[in-house]
């Protein structure tokens, strides 16, 4: 009997103990990362965000699949130095990437980096960072921080590129070749090669080789579908027109252009569901900044304020996150958090270690969303354009303005910014505002600078749609 029970042991134990490892790898399996990332959309313009005329029902299953975040902002309210923010994980103005997208013309800016404005090369990207763990990266659609070589995508820790690298194009196939090479659809390092039909779903289809080529080599990968949809120009599909015979003009046309957003975020994420890896991957979904109400006729209520303006509809942005088994499904998520958050998110998703990331202002928000850290990610969040900048620091909001004296907010009570408490609060409003000039001190100087003209223009835009006009 003893000999019996000797020669179970020995089989069972060895068997036991190989269950369990095989549990603890699994468990330990890297997780693969998507980010799905618009352009100049509207707070607004989603069913998950309330819209009642946008058509977005994958975003609406993501969203009942996720966490949704109430409070998320950008790092800046324009596209280029947004991307800045969260392909480093720090803030942008801090390299000097403050005044605005890279300028498309030499005489419209005095810059440090002559030509060649862009990303500094220095700076380390998420892209960088996941591939020291071993991830496979990508990249489609808009690039938009630096047109000349050495800023180019496949240079800054991205394996695979397909895209463009200025800020905006056609979204249909060029007839003739593009004389600009920043509106060239761009496959790896220059390979021009136009895409076929609408971009948005184009991308998407791109994206998709990607993941089922690393989903079957059991590759951990990072894909960055960095859409350049709803930003202008205004292109959309008839067929997609056609499902909005209520709306006309520009607001149809945005209508449109969000619904074949939806349409490509459906693509991927029935993509990861037939290779079934949806379980271990993370799916983000956010937006560049607020959106351009008087370009593309997006809508930010209830917020004020449009692109390029410090007021919450500027830089306060729709977001999302997935993560099974590890974000409870459908929940909200109340505190203020940054896109700068996501690399070291991502990094330390990845099995990073918080010890190997330099020089960032971003944090892990899982611990946050999870509760097992009570306390808010960031008390304090700076934005800053020449002489206009914004302060968030706790629940109140300072704005300063180039023409008028600074006002000072109440979230909580007034997230339209209608009620200027500077002469209720004397005390916190001085407080706030040398704060604010203190960290302004602490900054590199901007690498390049607009004429004067693009400011003026951007404060008569703040002033169009502040308060909150009906027809935003």
């Amino acid at each position: 009997m003893k000999k019996l029970l000797i020669i179970f042991l020995a089989v069972y134990i060895p068997l036991g103990c190989s269950a369990q490892q095989q549990t603890t790898s699994e468990t330990k399996k890297q997780p693969n990362i998507i980010l799905l990332f618009a352009d100049d959309a509207g707070y607004a313009d989603f069913g998950f965000q309330g819209s009642k005329e946008m058509i977005t029902p994958n975003l609406d299953k993501l969203a009942s699949e996720g966490v949704r975040f109430t409070q998320a902002y950008v790092t800046h309210p324009t596209c280029g130095p947004s991307r800045a923010g969260l392909i480093t994980g720090k803030s942008q103005y801090r390299f000097g990437y403050e005044e605005n997208n890279v300028p498309t013309y030499m005489s419209e800016v005095s810059a440090v980096d002559g030509t060649e404005m862009g990303l500094p090369v220095e700076e380390v990207t998420v892209a960088d960072y996941l591939k020291k763990q071993g991830y496979a990266t990508a990249i489609y659609g808009k690039w938009h921080l630096g047109g000349a070589d050495r800023f180019h995508p496949t240079k800054r820790g991205f394996d695979e590129f397909y895209g463009f690298r200025g800020g905006a194009r056609s979204y249909f196939e060029y007839t003739e070749e593009p004389k600009d090479h920043m509106n060239k659809m761009e496959r790896g390092f220059g390979n021009f090669e136009e895409h076929k039909g609408y971009l948005t779903d184009a991308l998407a289809d791109e994206s998709l080789l990607f993941i089922k080529k690393n989903a079957k080599a059991n590759k951990p990968f990072f894909a960055f579908l960095s859409f350049n949809a709803v930003h202008t120009p205004m292109d959309a599909k008839p067929e997609d027109l056609a499902k909005f015979p209520e709306l006309t003009g520009k607001r149809k046309i945005v209508a449109a252009m969000s619904l074949a957003l939806d349409r490509a975020v459906g693509k991927v994420l029935d993509k990861l569901k037939e290779l079934g890896i949806d379980n271990n991957t993370i799916v983000v979904f956010t937006n560049d900044n607020g959106g351009p109400t008087d370009a593309n006729a997006s809508s930010n209520l209830p917020l004020s304020g449009i692109k390029a303006t410090h007021l919450e509809g500027g830089i306060r942005v729709p977001f999302l996150m997935k993560w099974p088994g590890k974000l409870t499904p459908n929940t909200t998520y109340t505190k203020p958090i940054c896109t700068f958050d996501l690399l070291p998110t991502f990094y330390m998703a990845a099995g990073g270690n918080t010890t190997d990331i330099k020089d960032i202002d971003g944090v892990d928000l899982l611990p946050y969303i999870n509760g097992q850290n009570k306390e808010r990610p960031h008390e304090t969040l700076f934005w800053k354009r020449d002489a206009r900048a914004a302060m968030r620091k706790g629940d109140w909001k300072l704005i300063r303005f180039p023409d008028r004296p600074a006002e000072l907010f109440y979230l909580p009570d007034d997230e339209a910014e209608l009620n200027n408490l500077a002469a209720a609060e004397p005390e916190r409003y001085l407080k706030m505002y040398k704060e604010l000039f203190a960290w302004e001190t602490t900054l590199e100087r901007p690498r390049w600078l607009l004429k004067k003209e693009y400011e003026r223009r951007d404060v008569e835009r703040m002033d169009k749609h502040w308060p909150i006009k009906d027809s935003q």
